[in-house]
């Protein structure tokens, strides 16, 4: 029955609202609390003067219930509110900021070769592009005590404590569409050693009668700057030394083989001598050229338009004001 001077509606409504107030007490939270937990973890710590330096999902959940956001609400909630839009303000990754000025244009000079391009014109068959740079002091670590192969049940396993050897330079250039490897192993890196792979390579056919031979290198010191042009191109007139931008070796192609090399035969470091870390080296150049195609890369000028456009975003300069 009806109370006296109730309607259907208001009745129906105050059903509703009921339903509603109960939907929240079983932990289905209103949708502006949600997005206020996304807000917060998408700003750092200090902004809410929580002295930690990267949000937990049971941080972020403290925090709401102490502000007063929320009376209860757990970790776990809160990481699943967070994994819809993928946002995990636990983890971190380095990076440098772009600040040469010249980023933008040197970095597409380079993305232009990538694609067989110079100056907006199509390479000639005759015409190569060769990323170069220098991996330096590669240790030969050899290990107090013999290692082990893995066994059913049971990893490799390396004895942790080791006796320096010394350290190679090793210095690389790769053919970037050829995938073919150039290498050498230095006591050090420098001028002269740079020098000496420069050599190697454009002394060999096809680059010592190539119309142009491309080298994408980054700014040390062995290779830097308008000096560095003039005497590589006194010795080779068609050499093209091409500078990438400052802090920007993630251009390199070469680099991606560095890794390569580290991971697939360099780690674990257990090596008797100086000439077995550089045996090691050397064999793997020419193993994992008789194996491997040319990289497929996929970072294109309209990626470095999208790239320059978001670094000059707001969220790149803001300052960081405390939550009152």
């Amino acid at each position: 029955m009806l109370a006296c001077g109730e309607s259907d509606s208001s009745r129906i409504a105050s059903k509703d609202w009921r339903n509603v107030l109960d939907r929240v007490g079983l932990g289905l939270f209103p949708p502006d609390l949600i997005v206020q937990i996304k807000a917060i973890a998408c700003e750092f710590p200090a902004v809410y003067r929580v002295p930690i330096s990267r949000w937990s999902a049971a941080d972020i959940a403290r925090y709401a219930c102490h502000s007063g956001l929320v009376a209860t609400l757990s970790g776990s909630t809160v990481w699943r509110w967070l994994n819809e839009d993928a946002i995990r303000p636990w983890q971190h990754r380095s990076w440098i900021f772009p600040r040469d000025p010249q980023f933008a244009v040197k970095a597409g000079r380079i993305l232009d070769l990538y694609q067989k391009v110079w100056n907006g014109e199509q390479l000639k068959d005759d015409e190569f592009v060769v990323s170069a740079d220098e991996k330096t002091s590669i240790q030969a670590r050899a290990r107090r005590h013999v290692s082990y192969p893995a066994h059913p049940h049971s990893p490799m396993r390396i004895e942790h404590e080791y006796k320096r050897l010394g350290a190679w330079a090793y210095l690389a250039a790769l053919d970037v569409h050829q995938m073919k490897l150039f290498g050498r192993c230095e006591r050090q890196s420098g001028i002269a050693a740079f020098g000496r792979l420069v050599d190697q390579v454009m002394s060999q056919s096809p680059y010592k009668e190539a119309r142009k031979v491309f080298w994408i290198v980054d700014n040390g010191s062995s290779h830097r700057g308008p000096r560095s042009v003039a005497r590589l191109q006194e010795k080779y007139p068609r050499l093209v030394l091409v500078h990438g931008p400052i802090h920007a070796s993630w251009l390199n192609q070469i680099e991606i083989y560095f890794s390569i090399l580290q991971k697939k035969a360099l780690v674990p470091n257990d090596f008797p001598s100086l000439q077995a870390l550089e045996e090691r080296i050397l064999n793997f150049q020419r193993y994992y050229e008789s194996i491997a195609n040319p990289f497929e890369w996929k970072f294109t000028r309209k990626d470095l338009d999208r790239l320059m456009v978001k670094i000059k975003e707001p969220w790149c300069q803001q300052t960081y004001q405390v939550a009152a």
